[in-house]
């Protein structure tokens, strides 16, 4: 399809887990992406990368009655940063076998650029000389890396400027050689060359194998994620080094993970009374939503402050674009990027004795909350969110997936009375609010 009748609408694959919708309506064309969303020109006065892409920057170009707007500047953060290949989200449906697979380190990214460690927005990594010595001049890309869990002891060390001894219990495992010409089976063996065994005390080539099916990618990921990993990374063979994000380099987990913004916190509840009891966050496209599971009791007497940054995981995103049953992960090893507050949230005292009431009329955030019975012969959770109109409950035995129902309640009030009442009953059962 190259263009789209007046009425007619197409999905195309965006850099989330949703695609995004084009349409068509009286001549006046729509996406629903973030960058056509946020402009602030008249909406007929609009485009984006995906309308020129379907049409044509000619047509686009026709229609506008003019030069197409210039592309967006990168944030400063992202242009200083190191020319890095990202990967996207596994679609479930691309066919795998033959990609080169690995685990998906709970590490700090680190590019290498012959001379010393950058962070993903540029920032430097000080290294000790003794960690550094012997690896080549040219750029790696790779992780560094103490081991499964380990994720904020390995943020603690490397964002040290004292290049102490701690750094003993860090690891460089390489998985790309970004300059080295060639397919990635030829940087490979590259790499296995200049990092083989015992050619350099802190740093490895990270292990890859080929996928030899999906019930292969499968089993693999079960066994990582049995360890304490995080997922798996897929590399499409004979791809090569890309800049930016591309689907040669794909991720494969049962949950999705991303960063949003702190905008505020919301008090506890029962048990974490006195404590925090969700923070309210903000995504890129200035969708707001809580999170509430994750958090150690350590996080909640002392949460993430409002305009740090955090990273979540989550299980799908609503028809509304929230993502479902959202569970901190930590706090993103970066600096948080600068934010405009909402005034649709009202500031929050952790410590307040209780939640202030929000009006009817005002939007909803999504919430979540997490609660398990035991009574010696089973173990069972029970999730509740509220996304506006929307509940949704999870239910199942502990250490499974469990089972997801789904209630559109006809207005606000009545979702979250309905959401109440559940969270009531289940008290009632002798179930204690937990973390997920």
């Amino acid at each position: 399809m190259s263009d789209l009748n007046d009425g007619e609408s197409v999905e195309v694959k965006g850099s989330g887990a949703k695609p995004y919708v084009l349409k068509n309506v009286g001549g006046v064309y729509s996406c629903t992406c973030p960058a056509w969303r946020n402009q602030s020109t008249p909406i007929e006065r609009r485009t984006c990368k995906h309308l020129r892409k379907l049409r044509g920057e000619d047509a686009e170009r026709e229609r506008l009655g003019g030069e197409l707007p210039a592309k967006p500047v990168k944030a400063a953060t992202e242009a200083k940063g190191p020319p890095l290949l990202l990967a996207q989200s596994w679609d479930n449906a691309t066919d795998l076998s033959g990609w080169w697979m690995s685990e998906k380190l709970d590490g700090v990214r680190a590019y290498w650029n012959g001379k010393q460690f950058l962070s993903r927005q540029g920032n430097i990594y000080h290294a000790p000389d003794w960690f550094v010595e012997g690896l080549p001049s040219t750029p790696l890309d790779g992780e560094l890396w103490i081991d499964r869990k380990r994720f904020q002891q390995t943020v603690s060390v490397v964002r040290r400027q004292d290049k102490s001894d701690h750094w003993k219990n860090v690891r460089l495992l390489v998985f790309d050689a970004p300059e080295c010409e060639g397919s990635f089976e030829n940087r490979l063996e590259h790499l296995a060359e200049i990092l083989g065994p015992d050619q350099h005390p802190y740093a490895a080539l990270h292990q890859h194998q080929c996928c030899r099916s999906l019930a292969h990618l499968q089993e693999e990921l079960a066994r990582v994620e049995q360890l304490g990993g995080e997922g798996l990374m897929l590399r499409e063979p004979g791809s090569n080094y890309e800049v930016g994000r591309s689907t040669s380099l794909l991720k494969v987990k049962r949950f999705h993970d991303t960063e949003a913004v702190v905008l505020d916190h919301r008090p506890g509840k029962g048990k974490f009374k006195g404590m925090l009891g969700a923070l309210i966050v903000q995504l890129p496209d200035g969708t707001e939503f809580s999170v509430g599971t994750g958090f150690s009791d350590a996080q909640r007497v002392s949460p993430p402050p409002p305009g740090s940054v955090i990273t979540f995981r989550y299980q799908e995103l609503s028809d509304g674009g929230v993502p479902r049953f959202p569970s901190f992960v930590r706090m993103s090893t970066e600096a948080p990027q600068p934010i405009t507050s909402s005034p649709n949230l009202k500031s929050v005292s952790v410590n307040a004795a209780s939640p202030q009431k929000q009006d009817s009329d005002e939007p909803v955030a999504s919430e979540t909350r997490y609660f398990e019975f035991s009574d010696g012969k089973s173990n069972k959770f029970w999730e509740v969110s509220i996304d506006t109109q929307e509940v949704t409950v999870r239910y199942g035995r502990i250490g499974a997936n469990g089972t997801t129902k789904v209630k559109e309640l006809a207005n606000v009030d009545a979702a979250r009375k309905h959401y109440e009442k559940l969270i009531s009953e289940k008290e009632s059962k002798g179930y204690t609010e937990s973390e997920t």
